[in-house]
């Protein structure tokens, strides 16, 4: 067969066949032409080598769910291959070539078969769990010379796949579209590279760029990171309008330094700490390892450090055994200190909230009636700074500098505070007031991380008259009963 002549490719996918990587990797949104692409070059590999293709998906009901139709349409229409056996459940090449079909949720255990593949094609990988990709890569990196292709259209930036083939090489890929070196070749893949494209796909396209929102397009068509879930508090666009924003605005970071700090309750979870000056949050960690002791330090030390004048934190949960640990960081220091239990009824009950246009509350009412606890309250807060910063950035609309928000895009963990901010779903109730899903919760229902970095920049929100004005310690408890 010839090449140059028949199969008809992206060119940004032609190195899958010539590159000696193991992992090829191609990313992108619609339209882009990478899984009809990807499934002509693994029938070309099928008919010139005879090796046999092992075709995964991480989940695969019937073979109708799988690359199996794609390849079909490769050998009988666009290929136009004579001889080949095409079955309901596999196909096989003239020279004896066959493909073979999994699904990987059902058993992570079946991904060892790769090992006897030369090569592996991963359709819509970026469902792919960890676990999957754990059995998956040594696998295939076991047989020398074997090889697995991956075809995704990227979801969020802390999803598996994400984390393993995406943002470790984001600025590279961002810049020159490919990353390479002895292990991957990774290539970003769209609409304007594919050399068939056609004026139904433009009017499509079109269409969706004048109606959706600027980051639902950019997921759907340019690839990008769908940090987003259904009825969310603050939109990927309100967030992106934000980064830098104070520049954008022409408005100087000026004010108090207040600074928050999310412990982890689990052993899995992340701290967080988090700093504003004025309107600008400056700087957002995360800390990974170690006990809500050394959490506690870790924090304090980066509060001192950044000369924050305020320092807040969680005291629900483990939290509250910071106190004294808290205080002795802060002795003789004129920083304010002041637990947070979100939990909590709102601060300020009697005081009135004017919700803005989209706002889950519908009505002017007292945040007594609004907001269920101080948790809901501060993030609704925090949701109405970052759209009326969106509304000021992109719009030209006029609002008090003191109402906007701006995140430093020097801020390391950037990409992962956008996750966690736009993935926060609000939660229906029958009471009317404002409530947002706990974190064991939004790890059951929502099989997301706990927002850790997200909460403490919820409680930078919180202004610094209504902090205590000295280091809360809790009264020890006595036994009850008579002495």
């Amino acid at each position: 067969m010839s090449l140059s002549r028949t199969l008809r490719v992206n060119y940004k996918l032609l190195p899958f066949l010539t590159k000696p990587q193991p992992i090829k990797v191609a990313v992108g949104g619609r339209g882009s032409g990478k899984s009809i692409g990807i499934a002509d070059m693994a029938v070309c590999r099928m008919e010139r080598e005879a090796i046999d293709i092992y075709c995964l998906r991480e989940f695969q009901e019937t073979i109708a769910d799988s690359i199996h139709r794609t390849m079909e349409r490769s050998i009988t229409d666009r290929l136009d291959l004579p001889g080949w056996d095409v079955q309901e459940n596999k196909i096989v090449a003239p020279n004896g070539a066959r493909t073979a079909y999994k699904g990987a949720s059902r058993n992570t255990n079946s991904i060892q078969g790769a090992e006897d593949y030369r090569l592996s094609v991963f359709s819509e990988a970026h469902t792919a769990s960890q676990d999957s990709l754990d059995k998956l890569l040594p696998t295939i990196l076991r047989k020398p010379g074997a090889q697995c292709w991956f075809e995704a259209n990227p979801q969020s930036s802390e999803d598996p796949f994400s984390q393993r083939f995406i943002t470790p090489y984001l600025d590279q890929l961002e810049r020159d579209g490919v990353y390479e070196d002895e292990l991957h070749y990774i290539v970003v893949v769209n609409w304007r590279d594919n050399p068939w494209w056609n004026e139904e796909q433009e009017r499509l396209r079109a269409w969706d760029y004048q109606n959706l929102s600027r980051a639902k397009y950019d997921w759907i068509w340019e690839g990008k990171f769908n940090d987003s879930v259904e009825n969310s508090l603050i939109m990927p666009e309100w967030f992106d309008a934000c980064v830098d924003a104070h520049e954008k605005l022409g408005i100087k970071p000026v004010g108090a330094k207040v600074s928050a700090h999310d412990p982890s309750d689990e052993g899995s979870d992340s701290k967080g700490f988090a700093l504003r000056h004025g309107i600008v949050v400056t700087a957002v960690e995360e800390k990974t390892s170690g006990n809500i002791n050394e959490g506690g330090d870790w924090a304090t030390d980066l509060a001192i450090q950044h000369g924050a004048d305020s320092f807040t934190w969680d005291c629900d949960g483990m939290g509250v055994g910071l106190s004294r640990q808290v205080s002795t960081a802060f002795k003789g220091k004129a920083t304010q200190v002041a637990m947070f239990k979100g939990s909590e009824g709102p601060d300020n009950p009697d005081a009135i909230y004017e919700p803005l246009p989209g706002s889950p509350i519908q009505n002017t009412k007292a945040w007594a009636e609004v907001a269920r606890n101080k948790r809901a309250q501060y993030y609704l807060k925090l949701r109405d700074r970052c759209y009326k910063t969106f509304r000021a950035v992109i719009h030209g609309e006029y609002h008090n500098p003191d109402d906007l928000i701006s995140f430093a895009s020097s801020i390391p963990n950037i990409r992962k505070l956008r996750s966690e901010l736009c993935r926060m779903p609000v939660k229906p109730n029958g009471s009317g007031r404002f409530e947002l899903y706990t974190k064991p919760e939004m790890k059951t229902k929502f099989k997301l991380p706990s927002p850790n970095m997200g909460d403490s920049v919820m409680m930078l929100m919180r202004e610094p008259a209504v902090l205590s004005a000295a280091p809360v310690m809790p009264r020890p408890i006595r036994p009850s009963g008579r002495r």
